[in-house]
């Protein structure tokens, strides 16, 4: 497959600028690969096809307030600084993106906040787009992330034109989250209501959890037509014994084991015993899923709607069938679904 193969025509309208009113009530698109067919549904209905003993893997990442806004020493430039990984917690290290990155050398000094308390160091320069920076500051580590906290904005991706707003803070975090260190939400879980939730627990479906704390990886563009050139950006996991006994046995048991989501596929695909069983892992994960791509683990996923070209539309073509995949988004441009961060879901059975 060639990076060729996953362009479409998007029309701008429907990159959804803000959520749903109601996280459950966004459109859902089913997909039956035996059948060939699709449904037009709301996110609710999911339920509807679960029973007891599936299981649904929830990504419990949390999202930090990882967007920055600095003033560069002796100019003033305003410098949008956006905080992509902790490299050393004793010595404040982080990789971050800056914008307009041109701006930036090594040794710049940069200030944060009205008092400028804050201020950073670029000390490397590690790709054409991204910098190393130490935080120069002279509190505890606990003071120092709650200064970050304080200082910095819900990261929403750029396609957003609009403000942050403070419905923000909440409607870009899933209810599920926990385990913070994602600059990104796992979008595919904003659908779920607390009161789905507790619908699918009734009903005896199983919500083991895992962790992806997203990245770059996930959103780095693909620039080379040949797809087993590209090399994703690694991205943090773990995946705890209580899920993989859950979801061992609804594998065992011959169940509907669903990824909830792009960053639960790469998750639970990084950690696949010989026997095609779930292992348990805490690390990192760079892979790469693209057409063709035998799945072992999960057998149904939930998606939101991809943008053309992206590392996550190439795993969701190698999931439901590249063609059934082209069909399916011809139609979601024809209904005029919503693409991207905050719009509508599908699910692939």
């Amino acid at each position: 497959m060639k990076l060729s193969h996953f362009n479409f025509d998007l029309p701008e309208e429907l990159l959804a600028e803000r959520p749903s009113d109601i996280r459950d009530e966004s459109r859902l698109m089913v997909l039956n690969r035996k059948d060939q067919t699709i449904e037009h549904r709301l996110f609710k209905d999911v339920i509807e096809y679960f029973d007891e003993g599936d299981v649904m893997i929830l990504n419990n990442t949390k999202v930090f307030p990882a967007r920055l806004f600095g003033n560069k020493e002796k100019t003033g430039a305003r410098i949008e600084v956006f905080l992509l990984r902790e490299l050393n917690e004793d010595q404040r290290l982080w990789d971050v993106l800056v914008d307009p990155a041109r701006k930036i050398r090594i040794g710049n000094k940069l200030y944060f906040g009205e008092d400028e308390t804050l201020v950073a160091e670029v000390i490397d320069n590690t790709t054409s787009r991204g910098r190393t920076l130490r935080f120069l500051y002279d509190g505890s580590y606990s003071e120092f992330r709650r200064k970050l906290t304080e200082l910095g904005e819900t990261p929403l991706p750029k396609y957003i034109k609009r403000d942050v707003e403070p419905e923000d803070e909440e409607r870009y975090q899933t209810i599920f989250a926990k385990n913070e260190g994602a600059v990104a939400a796992p979008t595919a879980g904003l659908h779920f209501s607390k009161h789905l939730l507790k619908r699918l627990e009734i009903k005896g479906v199983e919500l083991p959890e895992v962790t992806l704390h997203v990245g770059l990886g996930t959103f780095n563009p693909v620039e080379v037509e040949d797809l087993s050139k590209h090399k994703m950006d690694s991205e943090e996991i773990s995946i705890g014994n209580a899920s993989t006994e859950i979801i061992n046995k609804a594998i065992q048991d011959k169940k509907r084991v669903c990824a909830v989501g792009t960053t639960v596929m790469r998750t639970i695909e990084s950690s696949v015993s010989s026997s095609g069983l779930l292992n348990e892992y805490s690390g990192w994960t760079n892979k790469f899923i693209f057409p063709p791509y035998d799945f072992s683990i999960a057998n149904c996923m939930i998606t939101n709607f991809h943008t053309p070209k992206s590392t996550l539309l190439m795993m969701v073509s190698a999931f439901a069938g590249h063609d059934f995949m082209k069909r399916a988004y011809e139609e979601a441009v024809k209904e005029k679904y919503r693409f991207y961060t905050y719009g509508d879901a599908m699910l692939i059975i």
